[in-house]
């Protein structure tokens, strides 16, 4: 029996609409069906389709079900100590269990005239008008996007007039509790002309939650906005991740992506950005941290659309174990988008000789007069450093930990926030060896 047999057979369609968001709403019900009737058609991607070739995800559809849960269990007592300590600090908190919003949990406060900020399962069963385009077939940039708009339980949807300004980020934090179980959010972030915000999506699993995440975050900026976007991925061990985040960019707006990936046993993220107009300004960074059997991937893709864009990716890996890191970034700068600045960069530290990394960063150029830049490196610790530590006085564990904590460092002091910096430096910090000394040394 092949993946595509054995997947999605389980997942009763006749019954599925009677119990997700937005059921009575008709052209929410039509494009439900037909992006699922698209994501069967085509199936689970294989490793012959060159945008998957170095991610194997059939694994997905043997160990979990893709069926959404109907009623959330209750996050265990860790989780919700989590969520209860997010909501003392200086943060407008949105939690959810299993792909379904808890407002027991959450902690939205007061937010400013201008900003709108809700469940997106609320807003489709009041029958809001939300742009139906966010669920069309055109903005499925893969065929689990496609399993998304069909299936998506709840999100965030967070709507902002123009010249709004939201001073503290928004936290999204969604809690993986469950065993084998699919989850499905969806979160919209509209940014009128001159809006200002921060959004961090947090992905939290216990160890031993093997749970399926498709995700999808759609991202609109219009003229002169700026959104501030930082993906957390820290689900369980045997977790399955698979997310993407999309940004439409509006002239001379702004967009900043980071994306840290610690978690889960497979985990795949897209980030991509349209600069649909002049004078784009666009940013993504990453770092993935891997031991074990871990495989994270991430493929990015910048659209240059319009004349004088700006736009900078650093990507950076840790490889330990057998693990396997994938990235692929690829910019295109369109016909007529003279002016064009890009720059990417992935950098890897293979830290065993088990560990595997396949980078591909791509530049297309179909405009003159552009400023295009690309490269990646592989490589290991270098011994010459590490014997400059150990005359200092510095033992081997804690050499080796301060010299890797320095090559992340390089994109965790990217992040704006302090508080989610620091969040992201710890734990780092707990994933090296000699930790703790390390923190008392920076």
């Amino acid at each position: 029996m092949n993946v595509q047999e054995q997947s999605w057979e389980d997942i009763p369609l006749e019954r599925v609409p009677q119990y997700l968001a937005g059921h009575g709403v008709a052209w929410v019900s039509q494009e439900r069906q037909s992006a699922f009737a698209r994501f069967a058609a085509h199936g689970f991607p294989t490793r012959r389709e060159e945008e998957w070739k170095y991610t194997d995800v059939s694994a997905i559809g043997r160990r979990t079900s893709l069926a959404p849960d109907n009623i959330p269990p209750d996050p265990s007592s860790e989780a919700s100590l989590f969520a209860w300590t997010l909501a003392q600090s200086n943060v407008h908190l949105m939690v959810f269990v299993n792909g379904h919003y808890s407002n027991e949990l959450s902690a939205l406060g007061e937010l400013p005239p201008g900003a709108r900020l809700g469940s997106l399962a609320d807003l489709l069963d009041g029958g809001a008008d939300l742009p139906e385009m966010l669920f069309d077939e055109q903005h499925e940039h893969t065929v689990f996007a496609a399993l998304n708009n069909a299936l998506a339980t709840d999100g965030a949807v967070l709507n902002l007039a123009a010249g709004t300004v939201l001073e503290k980020p928004v936290y999204l934090l969604f809690i993986a509790s469950g065993h084998g179980s699919a989850i499905y959010p969806r979160n919209i972030v509209i940014a009128g002309e001159g809006a200002r915000a921060t959004v961090i999506e947090h992905y939290y699993g216990m160890l031993e939650a093997h749970n399926f995440t498709d995700a999808v975050t759609q991202i609109g900026l219009a003229a002169n906005a700026e959104v501030r976007h930082c993906k957390l991925e820290q689900e369980g061990k045997d977790a399955f991740h698979i997310a993407g985040i999309h940004a439409e960019q509006a002239a001379n707006s702004r967009f900043v992506s980071h994306s840290f990936a610690l978690g889960g046993r497979l985990a795949r993220n897209d980030i991509t950005s349209r600069m649909t107009a002049p004078d784009c300004q666009c940013t993504f960074d990453g770092l993935y941290l891997l031991d074990g059997k871990q495989h994270v991937d991430h493929h990015t893709r910048i659209d240059h659309l319009a004349p004088s864009g700006t736009s900078r990716e650093y990507y950076r890996g840790i490889l330990d174990g057998e693990s396997h890191g994938v990235f692929n970034g690829k910019v295109i700068v369109h016909p007529h988008a003279v002016k064009t600045d890009a720059h990417q960069a992935n950098n890897n530290l293979l830290l065993s000789r088990q560990a595997e990394v396949d980078t591909k960063p791509q530049l297309e150029i179909y405009a003159d007069d552009v400023k295009c830049t690309h490269g990646a490196t592989v490589g290991q610790l270098d011994d010459e450093s590490l014997f400059y530590l150990r005359s200092r006085g510095v033992d081997i564990d804690s050499a080796r930990s301060l010299m890797i904590y320095g090559f992340a460092n390089d994109i965790i002091k990217r992040v704006e926030g302090p508080e989610m910096r620091a969040r992201i430096e710890q734990l780092v910090l707990n994933r090296l060896p000699e930790g703790e000394q390390i923190k008392e040394l920076l």
